[in-house]
Protein backbone atom coordinates (compact mmCIF):
# COMPACT_ATOMS: atom_id res chain seq x y z
CA UNK A 1 0.00 0.00 0.00
CA UNK A 2 3.21 2.29 0.71
CA UNK A 3 4.53 1.44 -2.47
CA UNK A 4 1.55 2.17 -4.32
CA UNK A 5 0.65 5.46 -2.36
CA UNK A 6 4.56 6.68 -2.85
CA UNK A 7 4.62 5.59 -7.06
CA UNK A 8 1.02 7.60 -7.45
CA UNK A 9 2.18 10.42 -5.72
CA UNK A 10 5.38 10.51 -7.66
CA UNK A 11 3.01 10.29 -11.08
CA UNK A 12 0.69 13.12 -9.95
CA UNK A 13 3.71 15.17 -9.07
CA UNK A 14 4.84 14.73 -12.64
CA UNK A 15 8.79 13.48 -11.30
CA UNK A 16 10.66 10.80 -12.49
CA UNK A 17 12.52 8.08 -9.91
CA UNK A 18 15.41 9.57 -10.37
CA UNK A 19 14.35 13.27 -9.64
CA UNK A 20 12.70 12.02 -6.28
CA UNK A 21 15.79 10.81 -5.39
CA UNK A 22 17.55 13.76 -5.61
CA UNK A 23 15.17 15.90 -3.53
CA UNK A 24 14.62 13.25 -0.95
CA UNK A 25 18.37 11.90 -0.60
CA UNK A 26 17.17 8.48 -0.97
CA UNK A 27 18.75 6.33 -3.32
CA UNK A 28 16.89 5.14 -6.42
CA UNK A 29 17.66 1.38 -5.34
CA UNK A 30 16.04 2.16 -2.22
CA UNK A 31 13.04 3.97 -3.90
CA UNK A 32 12.68 1.03 -6.21
CA UNK A 33 12.54 -1.58 -3.53
CA UNK A 34 9.98 0.88 -1.62
CA UNK A 35 7.88 1.07 -4.31
CA UNK A 36 7.88 -2.28 -5.32
CA UNK A 37 6.43 -3.06 -1.73
CA UNK A 38 9.68 -4.56 -0.48
CA UNK A 39 11.67 -2.07 0.91
CA UNK A 40 11.80 -1.82 4.64
CA UNK A 41 12.04 1.57 5.05
CA UNK A 42 12.80 3.67 8.06
CA UNK A 43 10.12 6.45 9.43
CA UNK A 44 13.09 9.20 8.88
CA UNK A 45 13.55 8.52 5.43
CA UNK A 46 10.12 7.65 4.50
CA UNK A 47 9.44 11.37 6.23
CA UNK A 48 12.04 12.35 3.78
CA UNK A 49 10.17 10.52 0.43
CA UNK A 50 6.95 12.25 1.65
CA UNK A 51 8.05 16.12 2.17
CA UNK A 52 9.44 15.53 -1.46
CA UNK A 53 6.51 14.72 -2.51
CA UNK A 54 4.51 17.31 -0.99
CA UNK A 55 3.27 14.90 1.63
CA UNK A 56 2.64 14.38 5.21
CA UNK A 57 4.41 11.23 5.98
CA UNK A 58 0.41 9.92 7.60
CA UNK A 59 -1.25 10.24 3.81
CA UNK A 60 1.61 7.72 3.22
CA UNK A 61 1.04 4.59 5.85
CA UNK A 62 -2.91 5.88 7.28
CA UNK A 63 -5.96 3.52 6.71
CA UNK A 64 -7.15 6.34 4.71
CA UNK A 65 -6.55 7.17 1.22
CA UNK A 66 -5.00 10.76 0.71
CA UNK A 67 -6.61 11.11 -2.75
CA UNK A 68 -10.16 9.58 -2.40
CA UNK A 69 -11.31 10.17 1.46
CA UNK A 70 -13.27 12.57 2.91
CA UNK A 71 -11.44 12.09 6.37
CA UNK A 72 -7.83 12.98 4.77
CA UNK A 73 -10.14 16.32 3.23
CA UNK A 74 -11.38 16.92 6.28
CA UNK A 75 -8.46 16.56 8.78
CA UNK A 76 -6.95 18.79 6.80
CA UNK A 77 -8.94 21.91 6.76
CA UNK A 78 -9.38 21.29 10.85
CA UNK A 79 -5.58 21.40 11.15
CA UNK A 80 -5.66 24.82 9.34
CA UNK A 81 -8.87 26.14 11.23
CA UNK A 82 -8.85 28.96 13.81
CA UNK A 83 -9.75 27.62 17.66
CA UNK A 84 -13.19 28.94 17.00
CA UNK A 85 -13.95 27.35 14.47
CA UNK A 86 -11.98 23.91 15.79
CA UNK A 87 -14.55 24.57 18.47
CA UNK A 88 -17.63 24.79 16.31
CA UNK A 89 -16.64 21.39 14.34
CA UNK A 90 -16.34 19.70 17.79
CA UNK A 91 -19.86 20.82 19.06
CA UNK A 92 -21.36 19.37 15.97
CA UNK A 93 -19.12 16.43 15.60
CA UNK A 94 -19.64 15.40 19.52
CA UNK A 95 -22.82 14.48 20.76
CA UNK A 96 -22.51 15.95 24.21
CA UNK A 97 -21.80 19.47 24.37
CA UNK A 98 -18.41 20.21 25.04
CA UNK A 99 -19.44 23.94 27.36
CA UNK A 100 -21.76 21.10 29.33
CA UNK A 101 -18.83 18.95 29.49
CA UNK A 102 -15.83 21.15 30.50
CA UNK A 103 -18.87 22.52 32.64
CA UNK A 104 -16.85 25.51 35.58
CA UNK A 105 -13.30 23.91 35.00
CA UNK A 106 -10.68 25.65 33.90
CA UNK A 107 -6.84 24.62 33.40
CA UNK A 108 -4.18 26.45 32.91
CA UNK A 109 -1.20 24.54 31.02
CA UNK A 110 2.34 25.76 29.74
CA UNK A 111 5.89 25.52 30.11
CA UNK A 112 7.55 25.79 33.96
CA UNK A 113 7.58 29.83 34.47
CA UNK A 114 4.56 30.74 32.73
CA UNK A 115 3.10 31.78 35.43
CA UNK A 116 0.13 28.66 36.00
CA UNK A 117 0.36 29.10 39.90
CA UNK A 118 0.86 32.62 40.08
CA UNK A 119 -1.80 33.26 37.63
CA UNK A 120 -3.86 30.44 38.33
CA UNK A 121 -4.23 31.33 41.75
CA UNK A 122 -5.37 34.94 41.55
CA UNK A 123 -7.63 33.87 38.83
CA UNK A 124 -9.55 31.65 41.15
CA UNK A 125 -9.32 34.63 43.80
CA UNK A 126 -11.01 36.80 41.42
CA UNK A 127 -13.44 34.81 39.85
CA UNK A 128 -14.41 33.50 43.22
CA UNK A 129 -13.86 29.54 42.50
CA UNK A 130 -10.89 27.04 44.11
CA UNK A 131 -7.90 27.06 43.24
CA UNK A 132 -5.86 23.39 42.92
CA UNK A 133 -1.91 22.62 41.99
CA UNK A 134 -2.12 18.92 40.39
CA UNK A 135 0.98 18.08 41.29
CA UNK A 136 -0.21 18.84 45.11
CA UNK A 137 -3.23 16.79 44.32
CA UNK A 138 -0.88 13.56 43.09
CA UNK A 139 1.02 14.17 46.48
CA UNK A 140 -2.24 13.80 48.57
CA UNK A 141 -3.56 10.62 46.07
CA UNK A 142 -0.13 9.50 46.90
CA UNK A 143 0.97 10.20 50.22
CA UNK A 144 4.47 11.25 48.94
CA UNK A 145 6.42 14.26 46.96
CA UNK A 146 6.02 14.34 43.46
CA UNK A 147 9.88 13.78 43.60
CA UNK A 148 9.50 10.54 45.58
CA UNK A 149 6.75 9.31 43.19
CA UNK A 150 9.31 9.37 40.13
CA UNK A 151 11.91 7.99 41.95
CA UNK A 152 9.87 5.61 43.28
CA UNK A 153 7.09 4.63 40.22
CA UNK A 154 9.44 6.12 37.74
CA UNK A 155 7.82 8.75 34.61
CA UNK A 156 5.11 6.35 34.03
CA UNK A 157 4.24 5.80 37.55
CA UNK A 158 3.70 9.39 37.71
CA UNK A 159 1.23 9.73 34.73
CA UNK A 160 -0.87 6.94 35.92
CA UNK A 161 -1.49 9.02 38.90
CA UNK A 162 -1.67 12.27 37.13
CA UNK A 163 -4.39 10.97 34.42
CA UNK A 164 -6.24 9.51 37.51
CA UNK A 165 -6.12 13.19 39.39
CA UNK A 166 -6.82 14.43 36.54
CA UNK A 167 -10.14 12.51 36.08
CA UNK A 168 -11.13 12.94 39.53
CA UNK A 169 -11.04 16.22 40.15
CA UNK A 170 -13.41 16.47 37.13
CA UNK A 171 -15.50 13.54 39.20
CA UNK A 172 -15.65 15.62 42.47
CA UNK A 173 -15.91 19.41 41.06
CA UNK A 174 -17.49 21.26 38.56
CA UNK A 175 -16.09 24.95 39.13
CA UNK A 176 -12.28 25.28 39.69
CA UNK A 177 -8.69 27.09 38.10
CA UNK A 178 -6.06 24.11 37.89
CA UNK A 179 -2.28 24.66 37.32
CA UNK A 180 -0.77 21.60 35.35
CA UNK A 181 2.50 20.58 35.06
CA UNK A 182 4.07 21.61 31.67
CA UNK A 183 4.88 17.85 30.39
CA UNK A 184 1.26 16.79 30.92
CA UNK A 185 0.90 17.74 27.00
CA UNK A 186 2.99 14.49 26.24
CA UNK A 187 0.92 12.19 27.13
CA UNK A 188 -1.60 12.29 24.54
CA UNK A 189 -4.64 10.14 26.27
CA UNK A 190 -4.38 12.41 29.45
CA UNK A 191 -4.10 15.91 27.61
CA UNK A 192 -6.86 14.68 25.25
CA UNK A 193 -9.22 14.18 28.75
CA UNK A 194 -7.89 17.48 29.86
CA UNK A 195 -9.20 19.55 26.40
CA UNK A 196 -12.39 17.48 26.73
CA UNK A 197 -13.41 18.21 30.07
CA UNK A 198 -11.79 21.48 30.87
CA UNK A 199 -11.58 25.09 29.67
CA UNK A 200 -7.60 25.37 28.78
CA UNK A 201 -5.47 28.57 28.76
CA UNK A 202 -2.24 28.30 27.34
CA UNK A 203 0.22 30.83 28.96
CA UNK A 204 3.21 31.54 26.81
CA UNK A 205 5.89 33.54 27.07
CA UNK A 206 9.88 33.79 25.58
CA UNK A 207 12.30 31.10 26.96
CA UNK A 208 14.42 34.16 28.76
CA UNK A 209 11.30 35.22 30.30
CA UNK A 210 10.62 31.63 31.44
CA UNK A 211 13.75 30.62 32.87
CA UNK A 212 14.11 34.18 34.57
CA UNK A 213 10.97 33.92 36.36
CA UNK A 214 12.67 30.39 37.66
CA UNK A 215 15.48 31.70 38.73
CA UNK A 216 13.55 34.71 40.15
CA UNK A 217 11.65 32.16 42.38
CA UNK A 218 15.03 31.32 44.01
CA UNK A 219 15.69 27.72 42.07
CA UNK A 220 18.97 28.29 39.80
CA UNK A 221 18.84 24.16 39.05
CA UNK A 222 17.70 24.87 35.46
CA UNK A 223 21.43 26.34 35.36
CA UNK A 224 23.35 24.57 37.45
CA UNK A 225 26.39 22.58 35.53
CA UNK A 226 24.32 22.61 32.67
CA UNK A 227 25.34 25.27 29.61
CA UNK A 228 22.68 24.59 27.69
CA UNK A 229 20.23 24.80 29.37
CA UNK A 230 18.68 27.82 27.36
CA UNK A 231 18.90 25.66 24.25
CA UNK A 232 17.13 22.97 25.95
CA UNK A 233 14.29 24.99 26.79
CA UNK A 234 14.13 26.29 23.73
CA UNK A 235 13.96 22.70 22.20
CA UNK A 236 11.34 22.07 24.73
CA UNK A 237 8.96 24.84 23.63
CA UNK A 238 9.27 24.16 19.95
CA UNK A 239 8.62 20.59 20.22
CA UNK A 240 5.55 21.42 23.03
CA UNK A 241 4.10 24.36 21.04
CA UNK A 242 2.01 22.96 18.57
CA UNK A 243 0.52 20.77 21.37
CA UNK A 244 -0.01 23.67 23.43
CA UNK A 245 -1.82 26.04 21.17
CA UNK A 246 -4.75 23.26 21.48
CA UNK A 247 -5.31 24.99 24.29
CA UNK A 248 -9.12 27.26 23.60
CA UNK A 249 -7.66 30.43 25.25
CA UNK A 250 -3.76 31.52 24.43
CA UNK A 251 -2.85 34.65 26.62
CA UNK A 252 1.06 35.81 26.08
CA UNK A 253 2.36 36.68 29.25
CA UNK A 254 5.79 38.41 27.42
CA UNK A 255 6.83 41.86 28.97
CA UNK A 256 3.28 42.22 30.54
CA UNK A 257 3.34 43.01 34.24
CA UNK A 258 1.54 40.50 36.22
CA UNK A 259 -1.76 42.40 36.78
CA UNK A 260 -1.50 43.08 33.08
CA UNK A 261 -1.00 39.37 32.23
CA UNK A 262 -4.02 38.62 35.26
CA UNK A 263 -6.51 41.25 33.26
CA UNK A 264 -5.57 39.65 29.94
CA UNK A 265 -6.90 35.72 31.45
CA UNK A 266 -9.78 37.47 33.23
CA UNK A 267 -10.91 39.43 29.82
CA UNK A 268 -10.43 36.12 28.17
CA UNK A 269 -12.30 33.87 30.41
CA UNK A 270 -15.03 36.65 30.09
CA UNK A 271 -15.52 37.02 26.19
CA UNK A 272 -15.47 33.25 26.12
CA UNK A 273 -18.69 32.64 28.87
CA UNK A 274 -17.18 30.15 30.65
CA UNK A 275 -18.50 30.77 33.92
CA UNK A 276 -21.33 32.75 32.59
CA UNK A 277 -20.19 36.10 35.04
CA UNK A 278 -19.48 39.31 34.06
CA UNK A 279 -16.83 41.28 35.72
CA UNK A 280 -16.77 45.06 37.08
CA UNK A 281 -13.97 47.77 36.15
CA UNK A 282 -11.90 46.05 39.34
CA UNK A 283 -11.87 42.87 37.32
CA UNK A 284 -13.98 41.27 40.21
CA UNK A 285 -16.81 38.75 38.67
CA UNK A 286 -20.35 39.35 39.69
CA UNK A 287 -23.50 37.19 39.70
CA UNK A 288 -25.88 37.82 36.77
CA UNK A 289 -28.25 37.46 39.46
CA UNK A 290 -26.84 40.27 41.55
Amino acid sequence: MVGERVRTARARKGISRKRLAEISGVSQRYLAQLEGGEGNISIVLLRRVAEALDHRIEWLVGADDPWNSDVMTVMGLYRSATAEQRQKVLEILDPEHPSLRRGRRIAFIGLRGAGKSTLGRLAADRLGVPFLELNVEIEQASGMPVNEVMALYGQEGYRRLERQSVERIVATSDSLVLAVAGGIVSEPETFTYLLRHYHTIWLKAEPEEHMGRVRAQGDTRPMAGNPAAMEELRTILTSREALYRQASIHVDTSGRLLEESLADVLAAIRQRGILGDRADPAGRVQRKDG
